[in-house]
């Protein structure tokens, strides 16, 4: 193994699956795949999850959504929440990818491009709920739904979903939300039917706050195995890769392994547990293409260290090392730069 390899496990992301929907059910699950679906790999990600049977694709951004297209074909369901440009909104158009719409200037322009094209928009109006990243003010949202209402008189739009983002600062915080979202909810029933997709909650509410779910949850990091940062851990949930590199060198004390932070290791995870042949050992240093391991009795080139994983090695996972540094796991894993090779091992 010439260059550190993050190894996939295709049947621990199956088996998440499978736990994050009996937890969630009746819900629908919506499973994210932003940054490169979470550093794991977009195509791996998106074709593990159609064999699993996932309706619901989160994209983020339209680029990203339009490969999942390409990857899935005519089948499920595409969302695609950030604000975009003209360009981007033709192309979720032509691939039939639903629109998150935070603003009125946002909707104003997905429904004038529908118009451009002939084609029909299906649009998720986003509320805010208290957490002020983008949708629409309490104040703006029957103005808003009635602009909705008339582009789907005119056949440019569909009303399919409304949807928010929680702040999680507290419960008492997310309680507040969500009698703003189902305010909305409300008053969007009294000009036509409700939308089909109602969603407010994400990984961590969508798991621990059942009162708090929509029709879908938008569940993304714990899909992968990634828990929350100071969270515990997860009931049928483990992480679905492992990042692994070779030693290079056995020095007295210690070994070299190929692995840095040309990598996308930072140095500051210097200290650190990692798993090797011999259980958990310290990370002794974090250099620009090789990192020092503290050594073990027998310790030979070649050997392998896990840098994090499920812990079969001694190694933490993820988001254990994110703590150490004030992070979140998936920042860890997206990190990760091409110098380290993906590999699919079942």
């Amino acid at each position: 193994m010439s260059r550190p390899e993050l190894r996939l496990h295709t049947d621990r992301l199956v088996a998440n699956i499978r736990a994050v929907r009996e937890r969630i059910a009746p819900s629908q699950l919506m499973m994210v795949f932003k940054d490169d679906a979470y550093g794991h790999g977009l195509t791996w990600a998106v074709e593990s999850a159609r064999d699993a049977g996932i309706e619901w694709y989160g994209s983020y951004d339209i680029a990203s959504g339009v490969e999942m297209r390409r990857l899935l074909g005519s089948d499920g369901r595409i969302f695609a929440w950030v604000t975009s440009t003209d360009e981007e909104i033709d192309e979720a158009l032509a691939h039939h990818i639903d629109l998150g719409v935070g603003t009125a200037e946002y909707l104003d322009r997905v429904i004038e491009r529908a118009r451009v094209l002939g084609t029909r928009a299906r649009i998720h109006l986003k509320i805010d709920s208290g957490l002020h990243r983008n949708g629409l003010l309490p104040e703006e949202w029957e103005g808003t739904v009635a602009v909705v209402r008339a582009a789907e008189r005119e056949g440019l739009a569909a009303f399919v979903g409304i949807w928010s983002h929680l702040a999680e600062a507290s419960d008492a915080e997310d309680d507040d939300a969500r009698s703003v979202f189902l305010e909305a909810v409300r008053v969007s029933g009294e000009s036509g039917a409700t939308p089909e997709a109602l969603h407010l909650t994400a990984s961590a509410a969508s798991w621990w706050r059942p009162e708090l779910r929509g029709s879908l949850s938008r569940v993304g990091a714990f899909c992968y195995g990634i828990r929350s940062a100071e969270g515990p851990e997860l009931d049928g949930i483990a992480p679905v890769a492992e990042l692994s590199a070779a030693v290079t060198r056995v020095r007295r004390d210690d070994v070299v392994i190929a692995i840095g932070s040309f990598d996308g290791i930072p140095s500051t995870l210097a200290g650190a547990e990692v798993g090797t042949p011999a259980g958990a050992r310290v990370l002794r240093s974090v250099g620009e293409t090789s990192s020092v391991v503290a050594g073990w009795p027998g310790a030979a080139v070649g050997d392998e260290v896990t840098l994090f994983g499920r812990g079969e090695y001694g190694e933490q996972s993820a988001t254990g090392l994110a703590e150490r540094i004030d992070t979140v796991g998936e920042e860890i894993l997206t990190r990760l730069t091409p110098r380290v090779r993906r590999v699919i091992v079942s």
